[in-house]
């Protein structure tokens, strides 16, 4: 079942958290940035942004350095972990600067302070950059080894108080299994946060759902390739699936 809310909905969401996977930036790739896929996800971005919605972002490294990869080749996992960290910053800027391109004003603040590059991660500050109706690009992870990107999603939207998370994959939602490898895997229109833990359902780690369900902090999960785009999703059309209570 697809979901039909009307155009011209107005978004269901104040003040949002997005996040995307280091791989979502590769396009068709194996390695890296692919530049006219970060254009489009940014122009997604500011679809939202002109609507008045307050955006916030985390984007994964994994199209650079995956720090569980480095690990299992050997690497101490801190290290392989830090310079996971130092891939988001990468992909951070490069979102930023295609934001602004687009005339969005935009923040990247790292839980590693860089000074030269970007802003160090200050509760407050960033909530008055929101305010100011500016993107907050949140990177480096929470800047402790051992947590990855999706944790960091979710600690960030708690703080900055915001009313759910829209994860953007390369698919149209959960599944029971995965459905590129099997035709008939069955999508859920809703899925509880337990469900998910129970049932080892592929949608954020095991810390993640389970902060995020601790806070009550709904999960929407959608496929960045979705004809209605991010502002679609957020009016509640198109195809995906909600985790919440």
């Amino acid at each position: 079942m697809e979901n039909t809310t009307a155009p011209g909905t107005p978004p269901a969401y104040r003040r949002v958290l997005l996040k995307i996977s280091g791989e979502a930036l590769m396009g068709p790739q194996g390695y890296g940035l692919h530049p006219p896929t970060v254009a489009r996800v940014a122009s997604q971005v500011q679809a939202v942004h002109a609507l008045g919605v307050e955006v916030c972002m985390v984007i994964g490294g994994g199209n650079i350095f995956r720090g569980l990869q480095g690990s299992a080749q050997g690497m101490e996992r801190t290290t392989a972990d830090y310079m996971g960290m130092l891939a988001t910053v990468m992909n951070a800027l490069a979102m930023q600067a295609s934001l602004e391109g687009l005339g969005v004003h935009t923040r990247v603040i790292s839980a590693i302070p860089m000074d030269q590059i970007c802003e160090p991660y200050i509760r407050r500050r960033a909530v008055r950059h929101l305010e100011k109706k500016r993107v907050c690009i949140f990177a480096a992870g929470t800047g402790n080894p051992y947590f990855t990107t999706d944790t960091a999603a979710v600690l960030r939207a708690s703080e900055m108080a915001c009313e759910a998370i829209f994860k953007g994959t390369k698919v149209d939602g959960v599944y029971d299994t995965d459905p590129v490898g099997n035709p008939n895997a069955k999508r859920y229109e809703t899925v509880t946060y337990d469900d998910v833990l129970q049932q080892n359902l592929k949608v954020m780690d095991a810390s993640a759902i389970a902060l995020a369900r601790d806070n009550r902090l709904p999960i929407i999960v959608f496929s960045l390739d979705d004809a209605d785009g991010l502002d679609g999703i957020l009016a509640g059309r198109g195809r995906f699936t909600r985790v919440q209570v």
